[in-house]
């Protein structure tokens, strides 16, 4: 498990770099839009190291806390980052970025509870 979360971390990052060559060089947004997109490629890259952190973590530590916060990493980035992907390319809502939000924010909790209760 935590070398796929590993993969997948480096793949989402891979995906970023890609996407922001993209929006720079090629898609032409309105301002607003086009914040909406650096916000999705930020959140995206962020979480992307996080999900490789968190898999180098699950090599050493093990434990469910761990393997949950790579899995909404996984499942936060999916779900906000393409949310707001659509938005600012089509202007229709999915209704998902704030579960995605929320399931970040799940990732970095049980980061902390994954530190807080691993015993070296």
């Amino acid at each position: 498990m935590s070398r796929i979360l590993i993969a997948v971390g480096a793949l989402a990052g891979l995906l970023a770099v890609a996407l922001s060559a993209w929006a720079a060089h090629g898609l032409s947004l309105d301002p607003a839009r086009t914040r909406m997109i650096d916000n999705a490629l930020t959140q995206q890259g962020w979480h992307a190291l996080a999900l490789v952190a968190a898999g180098i973590l699950a090599e050493r530590w093990g434990g469910w806390a761990i393997h949950g916060a790579g899995l909404s990493f996984i499942l936060g980035m999916i779900l906000f980052c393409g949310a707001v992907w659509v938005v600012a390319l089509t202007g229709r809502s999915l209704g998902v970025a704030p579960a995605g939000g929320m399931l970040l924010m799940l990732g970095w909790l049980l980061l902390a509870v994954a530190a807080l209760t691993h015993r070296a």
